[in-house]
């Protein structure tokens, strides 16, 4: 899974999947000669708009779908709405109406469910980084089972009964965050319903001291305004809070201001190892340094060894699960060789070597690869620079993995990496996912029985690093 980043910017998968039904919906209604048909067309569609023309309409939530918005229907018709909870009753307002759905706000709960709490968080619903915050705890993992096999079974994926639940403390849990910088220097997420900044005074779902260092930033900024443009920074710190990354995006290109402003930081948050300053990339390129202060690394202690993690680099962002993760993923494996593929900076492939003969972590991203090297000295493992889909085509090591880790980002494996995995065959294939539209994708490939031996879902473990939000982290087990 590599989620970079923790709250920006995040796509709006509930929207993709209703554009999907509303493709779906016009391959349906094609045009007919026949002019009875004809005309139900236009009065479905009369109808349709009719109902996004209505101010506040009474509805029952019926159910969670992914992106964390809750399913409603008037007249048929399908209704988002965040902020709900499934059972209750509500007067909500059309906020965006399409041919396929709708998006709603809420006006009114007429009846609450009792699973409904007070929200812990002061920024809850108008941030964009929390969508389940007004729900007990114990409903949210309810929520993400049922959206998890209802989006298998649509993607031709059916899951064994029980699918495990891997949970921790649902609070302070983030070791990484991303903000946005506004024109007054504050520091905050994107909304909910636009891409405006919200300042933040607190969030309780990340490290206390990523916060404090937020905070502290906006402070600088605001008191010396004219040395840095700064419009993000992002923060990462190891589990135990005694060490801090940080690296600010510039608005402008300038370098004036860098060392007063990493020395008052340094000031402010002694936890402080290195800081790196960006400037922003033309259209649709990505950030690139100008500027580096301190260490560019910090050393990160997680199922009982020390991983070196790099300025930019991925990691789990969950320090309190990130070592029942890694049981969960190596657990029993043993064998003479075993591929870690989206490697990162090699945490499963780490202890992969204590258990395998010959281990390969393969990863492309520059920010994670001098680190896995480094993780990797003195084992049995090695680091192979290469994208996984490279890797594979050129036939991997040439000879055939007792194990196979794959972790990728969002997107997933892709139809061409999913067909080489099945061409392999290795005897068992561990998937961890944060997507589960990509993972029903991929899986309907590796289950397939026309691609060879199909593989069988021998365990699922719903792992939930990512409390109070929509996110679905899972690691599958499969064999042949």
């Amino acid at each position: 899974m590599k989620k970079r980043g923790a709250h920006i910017g995040k796509k709006n998968p509930a929207g993709t999947k209703a554009l999907d039904h509303s493709a779906a919906d016009s391959a349906r209604l094609k045009p007919c000669p026949d002019t009875k048909q004809a005309d139900n067309q236009v009065h479905a569609a009369e109808r349709a708009e009719s109902v996004d023309a209505v101010a506040d309409q009474l509805v029952r939530i019926e159910k969670p779908i992914y992106g964390g918005a809750f399913l409603a229907r008037i007249e048929g018709k399908a209704v988002f709405v965040p902020l709900a909870l499934p059972g209750e009753e509500a007067r909500v307002r059309i906020v965006d109406g399409k041919r396929g759905y709708a998006t709603a706000e809420v006006e009114e709960i007429v009846t609450a469910s009792p699973q409904r709490v007070a929200p812990s968080c002061p920024h809850f619903g108008a941030c964009g980084g929390c969508q389940y915050q007004h729900a007990t705890y114990a409903a949210q993992l309810v929520f993400k089972k049922e959206i998890l096999r209802e989006t298998l079974e649509r993607g031709g994926v059916y899951a064994p009964e029980d699918i495990a639940v891997l949970a921790g403390e649902p609070w302070a849990y983030r070791n990484r965050i991303r903000l946005a910088i506004d024109a007054n220097e504050d520091a905050g997420y994107r909304g909910r319903r636009s891409h405006a900044v919200i300042p933040i005074a607190q969030c309780p779902i990340a490290a206390p001291l990523l916060v404090r260092a937020a905070l502290a930033a906006s402070r600088i900024l605001r008191e010396s305004p004219a040395s840095l443009r700064v419009s993000e920074i992002s923060l990462f710190c190891d589990a135990a809070e005694t060490a801090l990354l940080a690296s600010l995006t510039l608005a402008e290109a300038g370098k004036r201001g860098f060392e007063d402003f990493a020395q008052a930081f340094a000031g402010k948050i002694r936890e402080l190892k290195g800081m790196e300053f960006l400037a922003e990339g033309a259209r649709g390129q990505p950030p690139h340094s100008r500027s580096q202060w301190g260490a560019n690394s910090l050393l990160y202690r997680a199922a009982g060894m020390d991983y070196r993690v790099d300025q930019g680099a991925f990691f789990q962002a969950n320090r309190w699960l990130v070592d029942a993760l890694v049981e969960r993923v190596t657990a029993h494996a043993r064998g003479g060789l075993a591929w870690d593929l989206f490697a990162g900076v090699g945490l499963f492939a780490r202890q992969l070597a204590d258990r395998f003969e010959r281990v390969i972590a393969v990863e492309s991203a520059p920010a994670s690869i001098a680190a896995l090297t480094h993780n990797l000295r003195g084992t049995s493992a090695s680091a192979v620079k290469a994208t996984t889909l490279d890797f594979l085509r050129r036939g991997g090591t040439g000879d055939r993995p007792d194990l196979i880790v794959v972790d990728p980002p969002r997107t997933g494996l892709g139809p061409e990496t999913t067909a080489l995995l099945a061409e392999i065959a290795a005897p068992e294939v561990v998937y961890v996912s944060c997507d589960p539209a990509t993972l029903a994708r991929d899986l309907r490939v590796l289950v397939d029985s026309r691609n060879g031996p199909r593989y069988i879902i021998e365990q699922i473990t719903l792992a939930d690093l990512f409390p109070r939000t929509f996110h679905l982290e899972t690691v599958f087990r499969l064999r042949r």
